[in-house]
């Protein structure tokens, strides 16, 4: 976690994030200044943590947090190519199978299929990637869960200042466009690697 007493002095100081503001600072800015606080081991979690494809080759983290993320973004990707291939009357059952855990991921992936607009799917996905990652936070504050949140947080509010209608549309559609063979090449889950790390 948090190394010694700092973190009670580091958390408070961090502005509360909500949904569709602004971003304050940068990941990377608030990445360096995290790292100022934090053990050998969270900076090396810190920096395992994005949005979007998990690396194929990624191992087990150890940690709660970044494991599940990874899942969650790994099971909307399954569950997106397979919503797709059904729509382009392609046959799903060659795709990896799409885990029926976490729900919301599934349920984000059925919902942005159904938007309107490409922008909306991708502000339904980051709806509900951000309600992942509070739920991943938990409840007790002066935790390192607190500061991986936040950075992931932040990626999220960066990632849509960056939207306008069309960068809103060439990334769904380049989300789209290569879910279906990023998805025959990843894995359901990670590979396992390391001793599991019970502060998570």
């Amino acid at each position: 976690m948090v190394s010694s007493y700092r973190h009670y002095y580091f958390i408070p100081q961090l502005t509360v994030l909500s949904y569709g503001q602004a971003p304050p600072v940068t990941p990377a800015a608030f990445v360096e200044k995290a790292s100022a606080v934090l053990d050998e081991r969270d900076t090396e979690l810190l920096g395992m943590l994005g949005i979007g494809p998990v690396p194929r080759d990624a191992e087990r983290s150890g940690c709660g947090f970044v494991d599940g993320l990874r899942d969650w973004e790994t099971a909307l990707r399954l569950h997106l190519a397979r919503l797709r291939a059904a729509a382009l009357g392609r046959d799903a059952g060659a795709l990896p199978p799409a885990p029926a855990v976490p729900v919301s991921a599934a349920e984000a992936a059925a919902r942005a299929m159904a938007a309107e607009t490409p922008l909306e799917g991708e502000g339904i996905i980051d709806r509900a990637r951000w309600n992942a990652v509070e739920a991943l936070q938990g409840g007790e504050l002066f935790h390192r869960r607190t500061v991986f949140a936040y950075l992931v947080k932040l990626m999220i509010l960066e990632r849509q200042a960056g939207f306008t209608a069309d960068a809103g549309f060439s990334q769904y559609s380049s989300l789209y466009g290569s879910v279906l063979e990023r998805a025959g090449k990843t894995a359901t889950e990670a590979a396992s690697g390391g001793e599991a790390d019970d502060r998570n």
